[in-house]
């Protein structure tokens, strides 16, 4: 274009910084993103924008940071309603005790299309735009996502035993084909397939899993080596460890996603590594149940890529991934006995890049550039507990909480305006999440 050809536009976006994420270690000033229909037509200097643009509308964020929307790539949205329920519990006696007794009584469409929308209603207004979900009803989940305008990977439920959503493996299977059939196409949504785990799927099922998975290009998500109690069982009960079961199975690859994963060996870390699996790390969840610590560092030096998820609010108990990242750079200090271990920019990378990478679409999320789609956010840094800043990156891992996020756009589609949801009724849904916990309690009384 020449120096005075002027194109039009739909949203400016004027940053006092910019973390586009790629280039790594990367903090620009004063820059403008500008936005087209669902995605990033242009990155340039304020300067260059006022002589090559016009838009309908300009955003000024003078003491904000702008980067690209977090990617938040393991949860249980509807278990927000189960927040603080149990506390303080052994992660099997905290499932078998009370998660699970509570979801036989009260798990339905209605509690998950509730519990979902109140984990949405977090993760948008502390800067989370695309969230991966493992729990019943998938299909009431995504229709919830979708309808607000949120990015989702939905997992649908495998396991050996009945639930609320089905019978056992056959009817899972069968549901989740035509749950994938369903939105395979969708921008929003990505269907996904969700063993629970190794201790909760037989093999069967999960040789399905993979055949599944190749029919469609569906991801797998599987909770692996959760705990040390996990692994040594397996290894007693069946002479190897879960990761070369499923690696035996084929369930391992470029596709799938190991969440938790706080115990590795060298022989799990070579698997990893030769069949490109995906590491989903979940310090808070793993830390409050006791279940160990992910050796964050030593995965990232030998090339396998490690997104981060906050988990579900029972075992958290917040969705703010700031906060997640935070506890994940200072825990990977500890594990790898070394202060530089996980800097602040590649603590973001865990939430952003690494996240699209996990999800397969890094070709179009996970960094502000060009032509990718819009998903962004914009923190506000004016706060006292914010001041001085001297490194934007290292403020909004070791200073931010969630909450100084004042602006994000999905598609390009404002969602947060000012702290504000655009897309969500928090006053009538609190009216509804007030009546699940009156119900919740009285049952537990």
């Amino acid at each position: 274009m020449t120096a005075d050809t002027i194109n039009a536009a739909d949203i400016r976006i004027n940053a006092r910084w910019l973390i586009p994420i790629e280039p790594a270690d990367t903090v620009l000033e004063h820059q403008a993103i500008i936005l087209q229909g669902d995605r990033i037509a242009a990155v340039l200097s304020q300067s260059e924008a006022d002589r090559i643009y016009r838009t309908r509308e300009t955003v000024n964020l003078p003491d904000h940071v702008v980067m690209p929307g977090l990617i938040n790539m393991h949860g249980h949205a509807a278990m927000t309603l189960f927040r603080g329920m149990a506390d303080d519990l052994p992660l099997m006696t905290w499932l078998n005790d009370h998660i699970w007794p509570a979801e036989g009584r009260f798990i339905s469409e209605q509690f998950i299309a509730d519990g979902t929308q109140l984990a949405m209603a977090e993760m948008l207004r502390t800067g989370t735009t695309t969230f991966s979900d493992m729990y019943f009803f998938p299909e009431v989940a995504a229709q919830v996502a979708h309808d607000a305008g949120m990015r989702a990977q939905i997992c649908f439920p495998l396991l050996d035993f009945p639930t609320p959503w089905g019978s056992g493996p056959e009817e899972y299977l069968r549901k989740g084909r035509e749950f994938i059939g369903t939105w395979q196409s969708n921008q929003y949504i990505t269907p996904a397939i969700g063993p629970h785990a190794p201790y909760t799927v037989s093999d069967a099922p999960l040789k399905e899993a993979v055949v599944l998975s190749r029919d469609t290009g569906a991801p797998i998500q599987i909770h692996l080596h959760e705990t040390a109690f996990e692994v040594a069982e397996a290894s007693e009960k069946l002479g190897q460890r879960p990761t070369a079961r499923l690696a035996e199975l084929g369930l391992l690859g470029t596709n799938t996603q190991c969440v938790h994963m706080t115990q590795i060996d060298d022989s799990d870390l070579a698997l990893l590594r030769e069949t490109g699996a995906h590491v989903i790390h979940c310090p808070e969840s793993n830390l409050k149940l006791a279940s160990g610590l992910c050796p964050v560092q030593r995965l990232l030096d030998n090339g396998v890529n490690v997104a981060i998820g906050t988990d579900g609010a029972a075992s958290n108990n917040d969705l703010d991934l700031f906060g997640e990242l935070s506890t994940a750079a200072m825990v990977a200090k500890v594990v790898a006995g070394d202060a530089s271990a996980l800097s602040a920019h590649k603590a973001l990378e865990m939430a952003t890049i690494n996240g699209a990478r996990a999800l397969g679409r890094s070709h179009e999320l996970g960094t502000i550039t060009e032509g990718k789609l819009a998903d962004i956010i914009a923190i506000d840094l004016s706060d006292p507990f914010l001041q001085p800043v001297y490194d934007p990156a290292s403020h909004l891992v070791y200073s931010n909480h969630g909450r100084a996020v004042s602006h994000s756009w999905i598609n390009g589609v404002p969602q947060i305006q000012d702290g504000r949801p655009t897309r969500i009724d928090v006053a009538d849904l609190m009216l509804r999440v007030r009546d699940w916990a009156e119900r919740i309690r009285r049952q537990a009384d």
